[in-house]
């Protein structure tokens, strides 16, 4: 038996969040079905939405999330997760997150635009800003002498008091059986606290671009264990992948939008325009509802983006392949017949995916 005054299961940003703000306080275990960096925080692009920018507000921010949830998010956390992201993005730095410096004035960081923003409030690392989110946190959780980490353990179930025979009205959580995948035996985590940081369950839907660990194990033991699970439709999904019948999904970073890209229905044209005035730049949930994924997407082309964009785009989704063995490579061609003048200043690039194998 392993016996923790906290068990955190998950090493995500959530987990480890909690694991070392906890690890003030007692000794924690963080328990991880594969190896502690291998979860849905190292695979997220964009970035972090957050009010540095002095034009900006967190009234504005709150709005513009307001209405991507369609109105049904709850005011008091948004208010909580807008108002207190600075003080967020403070500890990431302080923890050892490089976010990309703005190339005009180093002392600021380089701000960048999603869909369903008002204004650019985007931090970022690169292209890659949830792997180093990711490994900032790692590196400073396994260096804590607080904190011990359990990879390759699978937690099966909750233990509560009820479950222990124990009738008293107020159950509670004592800690989590955890298979131990290599030895293939079931071990007992005892614990005063119980952190579940186990992420979503886009693993379940056929076509996701989350990663095969996104099963919704933590949500499947609170249920089995009493807890009220509400809002399952709101699992987070991409609107935005490179798909091919043969081979794993994999995001296209929803800054491409941010930054003039344009969806394309498979014969070319845009549509957008048709369900929002925004465009491209509409909270997805519009596209989603109406458009039919095969005729989403045929080609993403990014308007009037910086060849210093493209080469970004270009890096993020040839890392993407790579780390997924799929055997593709990217090319990329300005569209149209543009006068030298014009390519020099912008160019449009059509994006086409080429030996698959």
């Amino acid at each position: 038996m392993h016996v923790f005054d906290v068990l955190v299961l998950g090493s995500g940003a959530a987990g480890l969040t909690a694991a070392l703000k906890l690890a003030e306080h007692g000794r924690v275990a963080v328990v991880t079905k594969r190896d502690r960096l291998d979860g849905n925080t190292r695979w997220a692009q964009g970035g972090i939405s957050v009010v540095v920018d002095e034009h900006d507000s967190f009234a504005a921010h709150i709005e513009d999330t307001i209405i991507a949830g369609d109105g049904l998010n709850d005011p008091e956390a948004v208010r909580i997760c807008v108002e207190e992201g600075p003080a967020r993005l403070k500890e990431l730095v302080e923890r050892g997150v490089q976010f990309t410096r703005s190339a005009d004035d180093a002392t600021k960081l380089d701000l960048t635009r999603e869909g369903g923003h008002s204004a650019r409030r985007v931090v970022h690392a690169k292209d890659t800003t949830g792997r180093s989110i990711a490994e900032a946190l790692v590196k400073t959780a396994s260096a804590h002498p607080q904190i011990t980490f359990f990879e390759n353990h699978h937690a099966i179930d909750l233990i509560t008091r009820r479950r222990l025979g124990d009738r008293r009205v107020d159950d509670r959580c004592l800690g989590a059986y955890v298979l131990d995948e290599e030895t293939r035996k079931i071990e007992v985590f005892r614990a005063r606290v119980v952190v579940l940081a186990t992420g979503g369950a886009g693993k379940v839907y056929r076509y996701t671009t989350n990663p095969d660990v996104a099963t919704g194990d933590g949500i499947a033991m609170a249920y089995r264990a009493g807890c009220s699970v509400a809002n399952m439709e709101f699992f987070q999904f991409h609107p935005t992948a490179l798909y091919h019948p043969a081979a794993k999904n994999f995001l296209i970073t929803e800054a491409c939008r941010g930054e003039d890209g344009i969806l394309l229905r498979i014969d070319g044209t845009a549509f957008m325009a048709d369900y929002d005035p925004r465009k491209d730049l509409a909270y997805m949930q519009n596209l989603v509802n109406t458009e039919r994924p095969a005729r989403m997407v045929g080609l993403f082309t990014g308007h009037q983006m910086k060849p210093h964009d493209v080469e970004r785009l270009t890096n993020a989704c040839l890392q993407a392949m790579r780390e997924e063995d799929q055997g593709a490579s990217l090319t990329l061609s300005p569209l149209g017949d543009p006068s030298p003048k014009e390519l020099e200043l912008q160019r449009t690039w059509r994006i086409t995916v080429v030996d698959y194998t």
